[in-house]
């Protein structure tokens, strides 16, 4: 897939790299794709992708994911 951008004076500072992290954290944070594929989108590890959703205040655990963990954890304690 390639994305242009318009040639506008604000953009003209800004690199590809940082353009690719913002887009990948945006799809990330509308559900589009998993942390794992936009770390892959943005060319970043995994790691450095969930510093970068901790400094635009993106959360990566979510209440859902919370609530699933819990009932897994009942659900195990229950055996």
């Amino acid at each position: 897939m390639t994305i242009t951008l318009p040639d506008l004076p604000a953009l003209k500072n800004v690199g590809e790299e940082e353009i690719l992290l913002d887009l990948a954290c945006g799809a990330y944070a509308a559900r589009h794709l998993s942390r794992q594929l936009a770390a892959d989108v943005a060319g970043v590890s995994r790691h450095d992708f969930d510093e970068a959703l901790y400094a635009r205040r993106i959360p990566s655990y979510t209440e859902d994911m919370l609530a699933q963990d819990l009932e897994t954890l009942r659900a195990l304690g229950s055996r």
